[in-house]
């Protein structure tokens, strides 16, 4: 069995995933395909992950593919996640990860409607048709969509909570917000032009037909987990059956049957676990060489929050080291990454003034600090005094300067 090694997976983050300054992406589109989707929780991440895989980058070049062209679109989908997701990729989704969470989606919500009153008993599940048929009819009812506290208004007898079995009353959110949630996981709606900065997220809900310009036509369940299992082995692989899981949000049985039907290759990695590459990657070719014939010097680079190479393996001593709970929260949320050479070294936050300030979490030689350096720079200069706020910090952001 063919060994790849951490050096070498390491090296394939920076040919693959656009981080690398000497390899950079040409554009947004492009850079996400690099990493086949990225995080959308936080819509800053959107922006900053862009901003360190493309040179140039303005923040209209990211409001232009999202909402003009819309080559890129955000959708519910793995681990009940918002992403963005190329255009192209979004029926596997629907018919996959986003089919799953929708399912999950829709009978809590039927559960909690007859637990509080809202459906009589037994009455759970039509309750929540009814419900999903009037706020897509508000929806469907504007062209440019509505805004959530919009819907509200127009449909007074969901805009309390639908209380949530087990969540403290105060982080319950309105009925109408879960089900808009429901709808854009189902492809009804998309959370389409946000109306605040673009570090707030405020969005118009918009029929996904008429976002699109196509009715949409999810994929198969089988066809869709395994296109989505070759796009991350394309950018991710090679990496484990327990990464793969954890990433999909799926089953064990899901992931074999997706690797068996792309007749993924196992390889051996270090520490003796197995990884998995799609039969056509280079390195089975040139199992000496993880880099393609391409030459990985040391490189630099300053990652956002729940960045999508950060989050793209649950198992990752390979590039995170001993850092793992200096830079996640208790539920497993990257803040930022400092990395030099393929390791996670160190954070970044900003001053009051906005500029960027690197945290280092062990010793990196003078190259590096002066790469890192460089680095933050550029992202100051980026960011222009605009101080980016998150929810999930770090404990190493959160440290005293």
């Amino acid at each position: 069995m063919l060994h790849v090694s951490d050096r070498q997976r390491r090296d394939r983050i920076a040919l693959r995933h656009g981080i690398d300054p000497a390899r950079r992406r040409a554009d947004a589109e492009d850079a996400t395909r690099a990493v086949a989707v990225l995080h959308a929780t936080e819509p800053a991440t959107v922006h900053l992950s862009l901003q360190a895989r493309v040179d140039g980058l303005r923040r209209s070049d990211v409001e232009r593919v999202l909402h003009e062209e819309r080559t890129l679109v955000k959708q519910l989908a793995m681990r009940r996640t918002l992403f963005v997701l190329p255009r192209d990729l979004l029926p596997a989704a629907w018919g996959s990860a986003s089919a799953r969470v929708a399912g999950t989606e829709r009978a809590r919500l039927a559960k909690d409607a007859e637990a509080h009153g809202l459906a009589d008993p037994g009455g759970g599940a039509a309750w929540v048709e009814r419900a999903r048929r009037e706020v897509l009819g508000v929806v469907a009812g504007s062209v440019e969509g509505r805004q959530a506290a919009e819907v509200r208004a127009a449909v007074p007898a969901l805009a309390a909570p639908a209380p949530v079995a087990g969540a403290p009353s105060s982080s319950v959110p309105p009925t109408v917000s879960r089900l808009l949630t429901l709808l854009g996981a189902e492809a009804e709606v998309v959370r389409g032009v946000n109306t605040g900065h673009w570090r707030v997220s405020r969005p118009r809900w918009a029929p996904m037909a008429a976002w699109l310009g196509e009715e949409p036509r999810p994929w198969s369940a089988s066809d869709g987990w395994a296109e989505l299992v070759r796009r991350w082995l394309g950018a991710f692989g090679p990496g484990t059956e327990a990464d793969l899981v954890w990433w999909l949000g799926s089953t064990k049985g899901i992931v074999r049957a997706a690797l068996a039907r792309l007749e993924a290759v196992e390889v051996a990695l270090d520490g003796g676990a197995t990884g998995w590459l799609l039969p056509d990657d280079d390195l089975l070719d040139h199992p000496l060489d993880g880099a393609r014939g391409q030459e990985v010097g040391p490189w630099a680079a300053l990652l956002p929050v729940l960045d999508p190479t950060v989050m793209g393996w649950k198992e990752r001593a390979f590039y995170l080291g001993p850092h793992r709970d200096a830079l996640f929260d208790r539920n497993g949320n990257a803040g930022t990454t400092a990395w030099w050479d393929g390791r996670v070294v160190g954070c970044w936050v900003q001053d009051e003034a906005g500029r960027v300030l690197v945290r280092l979490l062990e010793e990196v030689p003078a190259a590096g600090r002066a790469a890192l350096e460089a680095e933050a720079d550029r992202l100051s200069d980026w960011l222009a005094g605009e101080r980016v706020g998150t929810v999930y910090p770090s404990p190493a952001m959160r440290a005293p300067a």
